[in-house]
């Protein structure tokens, strides 16, 4: 493994594509060397939203998705290399974070698709991957995974800071400025994930771009109660969640609920209010901090970046641009982190995160020959 790059391929829950991100960890902060979204094919995203919910023949569409996913992280990867005049050789480990389709950690497994043998043989690089199963079989949550990347890139002494990673899921870390207090964090519960589907359901757009359209909404209070009444938000950390928690069907059960009609306008501005809200209640509940760091697809929500403004209006609300990156850089990034964690023997895990009964290194190994 002669490279110094680590390429770090990432697709979280709104299943919009692949992220590809070359790093160079040799520099502080690490350098990105690379960035490349691949969309998914629209057929293969209506094939991995349908396996998140039980239905017929599913090991058969199960293999079939395993092998495309990887056939598309592959391509990702190798145009990406293309992209920045580079070759395999220039790569020292691919860290995949695959295509999650089921999590279900109170029963003991989460499963990520994306066969990792395949990306090894398409690519030439060596690969890590399935990287939650060690942490569920040390009986945690086999998420959230980012807070150790999190701590190594923004810990800092002089402020109690929490990071808000806005994906399809919003999970916080909270980094104490006393180093001897643990990082903390958790899955908070739905943050672009929602909104999306709605848009996509009534609007034909993949996103609400800047919050525009739900500006133009008002917040329905009796929605609003009926959405923060899921058990989730109730639970107490660790946990984390997905699709199989919130979903359309679960908002049309809470639109139902309500006594007078809604304007779709009106429900998207009410899921955007759900995830600010139930996000800074997880916050709250870990202290007041001195500086929210926001990162992922909602921290290029204008409207979102503002309600946790207002929600903290005794904090530094920055985003990942502040400090160099590129929101939709972080996920990516921390996946080729946690392989170059593997490689040097080191956790990638946080127990008090997680919930694992200690620090365990993650993945494994698929090498290139």
């Amino acid at each position: 493994m002669a490279g110094i790059l680590y390429l770090g391929l990432m697709s979280g829950t709104s299943m919009d594509g692949v992220d590809a991100l070359l790093v160079d960890f040799n520099q502080t902060p690490p350098a990105r060397c690379g960035f490349r979204h691949t969309p998914y094919p629209q057929e293969l995203r209506q094939s991995l939203l349908a396996l998140t919910r039980s239905g017929p023949d599913e090991l058969e569409r199960l293999g079939d998705a395993d092998v495309a996913v990887a056939q598309i992280f592959a391509s990702a990867a190798l145009d990406l290399l293309g992209q920045e005049g580079l070759s395999a050789q220039d790569v020292r480990l691919i860290g995949s974070h695959g295509q999650t389709i089921r999590h279900r950690p109170e029963r003991g497994f989460s499963i990520q698709i994306g066969d990792p043998n395949l990306i090894a043989e398409l690519t030439g690089c060596s690969v890590i991957a399935d990287f939650r199963r060690r942490d569920l079989a040390a009986g945690g949550q086999g998420a959230p995974l980012v807070p150790a990347f999190h701590a190594a890139l923004w810990r800092s002494p002089e402020s109690d800071r929490c990071i808000v990673n806005l994906g399809g899921i919003a999970n916080i870390t909270w980094l104490a400025a006393d180093s001897d207090k643990p990082v903390f964090g958790f899955d908070t519960g739905p943050a672009n994930t929602l909104m999306d589907r709605w848009m996509e359901r009534h609007y034909q757009l993949p996103m609400d771009r800047n919050g525009q359209l739900a500006r133009q909404g008002q917040i329905r209070a009796d929605l609003l109660a009926a959405l923060l009444a899921h058990p989730y938000f109730q639970l107490q950390p660790p946990k984390s969640t997905g699709l199989e928690n919130f979903h359309l069907d679960w908002v049309d059960q809470c639109c139902a609920s309500c006594n007078q009609p809604l304007d779709p306008k009106d429900v998207l501005r009410t899921l955007l209010e759900l995830s600010c809200l139930s996000c800074a209640q997880a916050i709250k509940c870990c202290g007041r901090p001195n500086q929210l760091i926001l990162c992922g697809g909602g921290s290029l929500n204008a409207l979102m970046v503002e309600r946790f403004a207002e929600i903290f209006p005794k904090a530094n609300v920055a985003t990942s641009w502040d400090f160099g990156l590129d929101p939709m850089w972080i996920e990516a990034m921390a996946f080729a982190w946690l392989a170059k964690a593997f490689e040097e023997h080191r956790p990638g895990n946080i127990c008090e995160v997680t919930g694992a009964r200690g620090g365990r290194r993650l993945g494994g190994f698929y090498p290139a020959q």
